[in-house]
C-alpha cells in the first residue's frame, strides 16, 4: 500500500512498504520495533508517552508486560540506527514519560492520487492473498494468529473425519511441536535507570541472575563472560542464540530509582524468535539480595527445570550488595584495585558477607599469582580470608574455589586444593570458573588429557570465556603446534593479548624467532601500550631475538624501581639469554617468596638447560611438583 516516506539522517522510512533503507539498501527490522519507529517518526519532535505507544502496539493483543516490549523495541531501534540513550542522535528519552524523536525529518510529500493508488492496491492484494499471501508470524500479532490457528483447526479436525486422511491431521496437528529448552543465555540487562553510572548495577543484577539459574535449575546455562560479548549487540536474538548454542534467550531491563528497584524479563525460544514468558518484579532494596533466586525458581519452574533450593537465602545488608555488584563489575573490566576497595567496603558494612569476603580472597591470590604483588604478603591474606568465607557460608561454592586457590598458591598442596575445588563443583557443577581451575591443575600435574576434557567442558558453558585457557594447556603440553592453531581459530573470532603472550611462548618453544617477535607485537598493542610494542619490534629488527629479549629485561628492572616485580618473572628472561647464575639465583629467590609462578617453570623450555644442575633440581623438589603426579 502507498503511505508516506520519510527522510532522516541517511535513512529512509517507507510506512507504507513498511521499509527501512539506507543508500538503497534494505535494513531488515522486526515488526514491533518498526511500528515504534513509524509512530515516533510520524511524531518527530513530539513527545510520544509510553501510555500511547502501548495503545497503538498492544491494544488488541495479549501481552504479559507491555513495559519490557516497549523497552525491548525501543533497545532495537537504537542498535538499528546505532543510537546511545545517553548521546542520543535520534530517540531521546523524557525519564518517566517516554520518547522523542529529536533528528531532523524531511516532511512526507503526498502522492498524486495515493488514495486511489491505495484502493487499487489493497484490492489487487485481496485478490491475490490466496495464492501469494505470506502467513503472519505467530508472534507478531498473537490475537490474528489465535483466530487463523482456531480456523485451520477447525480445517484440520474437518478433514480427518474423511477416510484415509487422519494421518496427514494428525501431522498437521503437531506440526508446531518442538522439544523442550534445555540451554539458556542470559543476555547483559538493559540499565534503564537514565543514569551510566548504574551500569554496574545492571551487570551485577545479570550476574546474580545467571548464577542462580546455574545453581537452581538443570538448564545448561551459558556463562555470564559469555553472553556478556553481546551486550549492545546489533544481531538478532536467533544469531546470538546459534553463537552461543542455546535453546532460549532470556532478555530483560533493571531500574534503580532511589529505593525502588524494577525489573522486567522475557523468555525467548530462540529458534523462532517467540516469546513464552515475561515477568516484571518490583522491590525494594531491602529485599533486592533474594530477587534473583526468586526470578531464576520462577524460570526454571516455567521450563520444568527446578531444582530444590539448597538453604534458606540470607539475609544481606543493602548497601553491602550495593558495594559487592560495584566490585564485580570493576573486576571483570580488569580495575582490581578498585574491585578490592567495594569488596573490603562491603564486608565492613556486613562482616558476615561470605561473597565480599570471597571475591577479597580473590584479589590477593590473583595478584601474587600474576607477579603483581609479593606473596609473602599477599597470599596468608588470600588464604586468610578464603576460609573465613567458608566458615561463613558452606554452602557457597565461590567460597570453595577461593579456598582451592589459595591452599594452591600458598602451600603448594595439589590434593588439598583439589579437595576445595571438588567441592565447588558439588555445589555447583556448572561454575565455570572452578572447572577451569581444575583443568589448570590436572595439566600441573601433568594429566594433560584429563585437563583438555576439563577445559573442553569449561568452554561449552563459557565458549567466549577465558579465549587463552586451552592454548595455555597446549603450551604446558608442549604441543606447540596444536597451541598455535587453537590460538588462531581463537584470534580469527576476536583479537586477544592473552591469547598473543601464549602464542609467542608456542613460537618460542619452536624456535621460530620471527613469530615470536611479531606475537609480542601484537600482544604488547593489544594491552594497549602501542609505544612498547614499536620499541620492542625496533630492538628485535636491530638486533635480533637476543636484543629483544635484553629490551623485555630493561623494561622489567623500570618497573621493579616503583612497584613489586616477581623475581620469576625475570628469571625467565635471564633463562632465555642462557645466564645460568642469575637464573639460579632469582629463582631461589622466587623459592623464599614462596611465589606461585614456580609451579610451572618445568614446563618452560627455557629452563630445560638446567635439568642437570643439582640446585635446579633441588628447587623443583622442594616446590614438590613431582609429588602431585
Amino acid at each position: 500500500m502507498a503511505g508516506p516516506v520519510y527522510e532522516f539522517g541517511g535513512f529512509r522510512l517507507d510506512c507504507g512498504r513498511f521499509e527501512l533503507s539506507r543508500g538503497g539498501r534494505g535494513i531488515p527490522l522486526e515488526r514491533k520495533p518498526m511500528e515504534l519507529l513509524i509512530l515516533l517518526v510520524e511524531r518527530h519532535g513530539e513527545l510520544v508517552t509510553r501510555a500511547e505507544i502501548a495503545q497503538r502496539l498492544w491494544s488488541s493483543e495479549v501481552f504479559v508486560d507491555t513495559e519490557h516490549g516497549i523497552n525491548t523495541a525501543v533497545r532495537k531501534i537504537r542498535n538499528l540506527l546505532r543510537d546511545s540513550p545517553e548521546n542520543p542522535r535520534f530517540v531521546q528519552t523524557v525519564t518517566g514519560m517516554g520518547y522523542r524523536f529529536i533528528v531532523s525529518v524531511v516532511s512526507p510529500v503526498p502522492l498524486p492520487g495515493s488514495s486511489t493508488v491505495a484502493a487499487e492496491t489493497a484490492e489487487a492484494v485481496a485478490i491475490q492473498a490466496p495464492t501469494n499471501a505470506t502467513p503472519p508470524a505467530a508472534s507478531a500479532h498473537p490475537r490474528l494468529w489465535f483466530v487463523l490457528g482456531s480456523a485451520a483447526t477447525l480445517a484440520i479436525v474437518t478433514l480427518a473425519l474423511i477416510p484415509g486422511t487422519h494421518r496427514l491431521a494428525a501431522r498437521l496437528l503437531h506440526r508446531d511441536a518442538r522439544p523442550a529448552i534445555t540451554s539458556l543465555a542470559i543476555i547483559p540487562l538493559d540499565n534503564l535507570s537514565g543514569d551510566p553510572a548504574q551500569n554496574y548495577f545492571a551487570d551485577g543484577m545479570t550476574d546474580e541472575l545467571t548464577t542462580m539459574l546455574a545453581r537452581n535449575s538443570t538448564l545448561h546455562i551459558t556463562s555470564r563472560t559469555s553472553a556478556m560479548q553481546f551486550k549492545g549487540a546489533r544481531q538478532s536474538l536467533p544469531a546470538i542464540a546459534q553463537s552461543l548454542h542455546v535453546d532460549g534467550i532470556l532478555e530483560g531491563s533493571v531500574s534503580r530509582s532511589g529505593n525502588q528497584v524494577h525489573m522486567t524479563l522475557q523468555l525467548i525460544r530462540a529458534d523462532t524468535d517467540t516469546h513464552l514468558w515475561a515477568e516484571s518484579y518490583d522491590r525494594s532494596l531491602n529485599d533486592l539480595a533474594a530477587l534473583p533466586g526468586e526470578a531464576a525458581r520462577d524460570i526454571a519452574n516455567q521450563l520444568h527445570s527446578i531444582v530444590p533450593a539448597s538453604a534458606a537465602a540470607r539475609y544481606v545488608n543493602p548497601q553491602a550488595h550495593d558495594d559487592y555488584l560495584r566490585g564485580r563489575y570493576l573486576w571483570f573490566r580488569g580495575q582490581r584495585e578498585e574491585a578490592a576497595k567495594n569488596f573490603k567496603e562491603a564486608v565492613a558494612l556486613q562482616p558476615d558477607y561470605a561473597l565480599g569476603w570471597a571475591g577479597l580472597s580473590d584479589y590477593y591470590g590473583e595478584a601474587a599469582a600474576g607477579g603483581a604483588l609479593n606473596p609473602l604478603q599477599a597470599l596468608p591474606q588470600a588464604e586468610a580470608l578464603a576460609r573465613k568465607a567458608v566458615a561463613l557460608d558452606d554452602q557457597l561454592p565461590e567460597a570453595h574455589l577461593s579456598l582451592g586457590a589459595s591452599i594452591l598458591f600458598s602451600r603448594w598442596d595439589w590434593a588439598h586444593a583439589m579437595e576445595e575445588i571438588s567441592r565447588a563443583l558439588e555445589l555447583n557443577p556448572r561454575l565455570v570458573q572452578a572447572i577451569h581451575f581444575r583443568a589448570r591443575m590436572l595439566s600441573l600435574a601433568g594429566r594433560y588429557q584429563e585437563a583438555f576434557q576439563a577445559q573442553k567442558a569449561a568452554n561449552e558453558i563459557g565458549p567466549f570465556e577465558r579465549p587463552w585457557a586451552m592454548v595455555s594447556l597446549l603450551d604446558e603440553a608442549r604441543q606447540y603446534d596444536a597451541a598455535i592453531e587453537e590460538a588462531r581459530l581463537r584470534l580469527q573470532a576476536e583479537p586477544d593479548p592473552g591469547v598473543y603472550y601464549l602464542m609467542a611462548n608456542a613460537y618460542r618453544g619452536k624456535g621460530m624467532d620471527k613469530e615470536w617477535a611479531d606475537a609480542w607485537e601484537n600482544y604488547l598493542r593489544l594491552s594497549g601500550d602501542p609505544a612498547s610494542a614499536a620499541a620492542f619490534q625496533r630492538a628485535y629488527r636491530v638486533g635480533g631475538r637476543k636484543a629483544a629479549l635484553h629490551w623485555q629485561l630493561d623494561q622489567l628492572q623500570r618497573k621493579a624501581r616503583t612497584a613489586y616485580v616477581s623475581p620469576v618473572d625475570l628469571a625467565l628472561i635471564h633463562a632465555q639469554l642462557g645466564d645460568r647464575e642469575q637464573t639460579l639465583s632469582l629463582l631461589e629467590q622466587g623459592v623464599r617468596e614462596h611465589s606461585p609462578l614456580l609451579l610451572w617453570i618445568h614446563f618452560d623450555p627455557a629452563y630445560d638447560f638446567l635439568n642437570n644442575d643439582e640446585r635446579y633440581r633441588s628447587i623443583v623438589q622442594r616446590i614438590a611438583i613431582m609429588a602431585i603426579a
